[in-house]
């Protein structure tokens, strides 16, 4: 009997041994199936380094690579609205190594306005994952003579093209929230296009330009600083970062709302296994909290959802700024 029992015992132990084998084959099935990762991804940020674009992909850079399990590094290649690095995205094998950290006026301005755009972000990219939504603000040098959007307005009127503003490029978002001012208040401005936010803020700071719009998170320390005056945010409601700051709704322009946001591509074509595991990990890094409360902190909103969410998004306010970008056309 006492050797029934050890016989008995010992064909329960394999059998349960072999279960446990057949239950981790389709866990090892996947793992073998899962294509490694690139040593290194480089996300591509078109325009140049110190700039919101620069500075909200550096912060996310390391983050995500955490979560992917690689190193992720931040590659600037500035120029055309950000139009060369998605460009280079674009042009690059769909394995990973080279991934689009997008603002949005790349995806849904850019080919409204630029004569030869060369390529088609709805055709040649992949969306993988939306990241952040964001507000701009109307910032002035603090020599320029106005305290308000008000007074803005009447010193525009009175040197009607003698008010220069600078922006990121021909078709940067802030290129066109200087140019949706225009049209909503008759204006006369000259715009001054830069490569990038971080020389055309460097210049309002020193009087060469004396105003821009901007995103909150690179003009916020300046304004706490009193390097520069804010005068209104873009968006319909006022922005937690800069509560005192009026909208440009409550500051005599009626309808003007205006934002922008930032998204992660990939090359077309890309296998639908990356793209899943690209955006759970995307996904995973917005909801730690200390990534969440720096982005908040620089006067981000986090956004997150799946591929499509993205992809929906950038066909839409395409055709939101196909009308708001009318008569304006990049060199």
């Amino acid at each position: 009997m006492q050797s029934l029992d050890l016989f008995s015992r010992r064909h329960l132990m394999a059998a349960l041994a072999g279960s446990a084998a057949l239950a981790a084959l389709p866990h090892r099935a996947f793992a073998q199936q899962q294509q490694p990762l690139p040593p290194l991804i480089k996300l591509v940020v078109g325009y140049s380094a110190g700039g919101p674009v620069d500075g909200a992909a550096r912060l996310l850079a390391p983050a995500l690579g955490q979560e992917l399990g690689t190193q992720v590094i931040v590659d600037n290649r500035p120029g055309a609205a950000g139009s060369l690095g998605g460009n280079a995205v674009a042009k690059a094998p769909p394995d990973g190594a080279m991934l689009f950290f997008a603002a949005s006026p790349t995806i849904t301005i850019n080919p409204n306005v630029q004569r030869s755009m060369p390529f088609d972000p709805m055709k040649d990219l992949t969306p993988l994952a939306p990241l952040v939504d964001y507000t701009n603000v109307l910032v002035v040098n603090n020599d320029l003579p106005v305290r308000n959007v008000g007074e803005l307005l009447a010193y525009a009127k009175a040197k009607p093209g003698k008010l220069f503003y600078g922006s990121a490029g021909v078709g940067a978002s802030n290129h066109l929230c200087g140019a949706l001012l225009e049209k909503m208040s008759g204006l006369q401005l000259t715009h001054v296009p830069y490569k990038g936010s971080a020389p055309a803020l460097a210049d309002v700071m020193a009087g060469t330009v004396p105003m821009m719009f901007d995103i909150i998170a690179t003009s916020r320390p300046f304004i706490q600083s009193g390097k520069l005056r804010a005068l209104a945010v873009t968006s319909r409601q006022r922005n937690r970062m800069l509560p005192d700051v009026p909208t440009m709704i409550e500051s005599g322009v009626p309808g003007y709302d205006v934002g922008g946001w930032f998204g992660l591509y990939g090359p077309a074509r890309m296998d639908p296994a990356l793209v899943a595991r690209v955006n759970a990990a995307a996904q995973k890094m917005l909801a730690r909290e200390d990534i969440a409360h720096r982005l908040r902190e620089q006067g981000y909103d986090v956004w997150t959802g799946a591929p499509e969410v993205l992809g929906t998004k950038g066909v839409s306010d395409r055709k939101l700024w196909a009308s708001a970008s009318k008569g304006i056309e990049a060199e």
